[in-house]
């Protein structure tokens, strides 16, 4: 749903309580990849009902995207 509500994002990291930053306002794919990477989680869309899907850690399609550098995959 945010999809489809933003078209640009912030992006916070640090830890809670001690540090922390936050980017300026990156376009929607960058920011999502961003974010992605530093929980080094991938996500896939399930093409029957365009649900976002975490990939299994260290799957052939995970291992895919991070060398892609490309987190959050639209496509099938």
């Amino acid at each position: 749903m945010a999809t489809y509500l933003a078209d640009r994002v912030v992006v916070f990291d640090g830890q809670p309580g001690v540090k922390g930053a936050a980017t300026p306002p990156q376009n929607l794919v960058t920011g999502r990849n961003k974010f992605l990477q530093s929980l080094d989680i991938t996500f896939w869309r399930d093409p029957t009902n365009a649900r976002p899907r975490i990939n299994k850690l260290n799957s052939v399609k995970d291992v895919d995207q991070k060398k892609s550098g490309n987190y959050f995959f639209l496509g099938d």
